[in-house]
């Protein structure tokens, strides 16, 4: 039996009571040899449907990981806890909560090493220095001492090409 629970605009739709029952069958016999399980399947203003039972987990070798993306609208995995990690028979069930607001740390932080990186390329011993052979320091130079290094900035100023 093959179906899709694919719905509208990338979330899941709700599944019917036979297709649960041949999800639950198939993934039951699966999951007992996996070491990561990360879900994410949400129902807009539904709860989010249950995939893993709690069967499943305690079915799995110690060591596995199950990462539950849905535990704020009630967890893909039986034993969720939202903002907690639970251990069930050494598998660890990962409930975390508000990924929105902890992305922007994350990526506040890797723009500013990705900052600090590319302007070290253009200091030595505290003082500028560029390297033109450098091709970072080359093609991201829009101009320099008065000319026009970026071959897209000369044609945006000049209004002309190459």
């Amino acid at each position: 039996m093959a179906f899709s629970a694919a719905g509208s605009g990338g979330y899941a739709r709700q599944l019917t009571t036979e297709e649960q029952a041949e999800q639950q069958k198939r993934l039951g016999e699966h999951v007992r040899n996996i070491d990561v399980i990360v879900t994410t399947a949400a129902i807009p203003g539904r709860k989010a449907p249950r995939i893993i039972t709690a069967e499943m987990v305690r079915g799995m070798k110690p060591g596995a990981v199950i990462v539950d993306l849905a535990a704020e609208t009630g967890g893909n995995c039986e034993l969720t806890q939202p903002g907690e990690t639970v251990m069930v028979n050494g598998v660890a069930v990962i409930g975390p909560t508000n990924l929105a607001s902890m992305g922007a740390i994350h990526s506040s932080e890797m723009y500013a090493r990705n900052l600090f990186n590319f302007l070290s390329l253009m200091l030595k011993d505290g003082a500028l220095n560029l390297d033109w052979t450098d091709e970072l320091i080359d093609k991201t130079c829009l101009t320099h001492d008065g000319v026009i290094k970026h071959e897209a900035t000369r044609v945006a100023v000049e209004g002309t090409q190459a």
